[in-house]
């Protein structure tokens, strides 16, 4: 087994070391993703949840805060935040911004494997053509055909390597990009759910009324005692 990743290696040239570094950064990044995610809507995140969102339809501040407590999902974080802080418009979107560190942590990582790796594999590809057409041109008469067809082989096994190293990074990319819409939509419902039930909403956050393009109400001034 070691032989033959020992002759792939060789075959493909130089890009392999680079293509074999992104490979394994691409494995690490997927298995940290792959755990994070089993904890946020694995079966008991998604129990936790729907037994929070239960209790907040209720009006059942207590119950909420109970189960918020005994989690450390992004749900009960944010779940957390509007029963501590108020169920309004501001605190939600604050702290769901601060939970989506944690949810696109390493997707850029991944894009950019996904991108970096065919693009390693087509230099290999050029490297290689490069050299049997080196050895075409040489002065000798004669060119031995296997001098000519490692540079070929090296060009094949590395355009091969970058499109595996691509795919191992895209699947898990796709799979976690759907996750994290999924969560945020739930956490968009948590929200609604939150103001519905607990009666704040963005209405008592003070900002200018003119942003949003609402007309302000006007300012009465009381009249002076004489």
């Amino acid at each position: 087994m070691l032989v033959h990743f020992q002759s792939i290696m060789h075959k493909g040239g130089l890009v392999m070391w680079p293509l074999l570094c992104l490979s394994i950064v691409s494995l690490s990044v997927s298995f940290e993703r792959a755990v994070f995610w089993a904890r946020q809507n694995g079966p008991a995140g998604k129990r936790g949840f729907a037994a929070m969102m239960e209790a907040m339809r209720r009006g059942d501040a207590t119950r909420a805060n109970a189960l918020a407590d005994t989690s450390e999902t992004v749900y009960a974080r944010v779940a957390r935040a509007l029963l501590r802080d108020g169920a309004t418009d501001a605190v939600g979107v604050g702290s769901v911004e601060t939970e989506r560190i944690r949810i696109d942590r390493f997707m850029a990582t991944l894009s950019t494997i996904i991108t970096a790796a065919p693009m390693l594999g087509i230099l290999g590809t050029v490297t290689g053509i490069i050299t049997s057409f080196d050895l075409l041109s040489g002065g000798e008469a004669m060119v031995d055909p296997r001098a000519v067809s490692g540079g070929i082989s090296e060009a094949l096994v590395a355009t091969a390597s970058g499109l595996v190293v691509a795919l191992l990074a895209l699947f898990p990319y796709m799979a976690f990009g759907a996750m994290r819409e999924n969560t945020l939509g739930r956490l968009e419902t948590l929200i609604s759910v939150a103001q519905m039930a607990f009666g704040r909403t963005a209405a008592a956050v003070d900002t200018p009324r003119a942003a949003a393009g609402a007309p302000q109400a006007p300012r009465t001034v009381p009249a002076e005692v004489a």
